[in-house]
């Protein structure tokens, strides 16, 4: 019996691992593994802590962290924390952001811009997870100060619950789509807002 091989892995410490579950329609990427050591009285107990996105190429993504002495369960405790701290993005036209923002966390700082289309995932390591579990297809991201990636996780999450679609922006203020966008821009919107 012949074994297909990984997509996406990279081997190492890092890991590129996706899987895909009919059930829920949700997409899990290992972002992070790493190996902790607890010091007790007869030496060392290691332990293994995992961070997962979790996302369902929709506008939707969540993130996790778990930690356990065996690695399978590291990452199945991340993936179920995951799934419980989901969040709704807007997107434009379902494959960019709406406009461009910036996410802090801890010495974390992300630019995130949305971009023309055909421009791909523009983006490091831990925040490439978070917007390919997202169905983001087009996006500029930088990261700027702390490359953890538990921090540019968590930055990019921050950015990302800052993101609007101009519908509720104009609902909040009362307005028309026409009067936040413009004439022009409302046109080209239409119903993708």
């Amino acid at each position: 019996m012949a074994r297909e091989p990984r997509e996406g892995g990279r081997g190492g410490r890092e890991g590129g691992r996706e899987r895909d579950r009919e059930g829920d329609d949700l997409i899990d990427k290992l972002v992070t593994i790493n190996r902790v050591a607890k010091v007790v009285k007869g030496g060392r107990r290691f332990a293994f802590a995992a961070l997962v996105v979790v996302g369902d190429q929709k506008g939707r993504v969540g993130y996790g962290a778990g930690k356990a002495r065996e690695v399978p369960e590291a990452i199945r405790k991340a993936t179920e924390r995951a799934k419980r701290t989901m969040i709704r993005v807007p997107m434009k036209e379902g494959r960019t952001l709406h406009h461009d923002v910036t996410g802090h966390f801890g010495a974390g700082n992300v630019v995130l811009r949305s971009a023309e289309a055909g421009t791909g995932i523009i983006a490091g390591g831990p925040m490439r997870a978070v917007f390919e579990s997202l169905g983001i297809n087009d996006v500029v991201a930088k990261s700027l100060g702390s490359r953890n990636p538990h921090n540019m996780v968590k930055a990019t999450f921050a950015a990302l619950e800052r993101c609007a679609s101009p519908r509720s922006v104009a609902s909040r203020r009362g307005k028309k789509v026409s009067d936040i966008l413009g004439k022009r821009e409302a046109a080209l919107e239409g119903a993708d807002v």
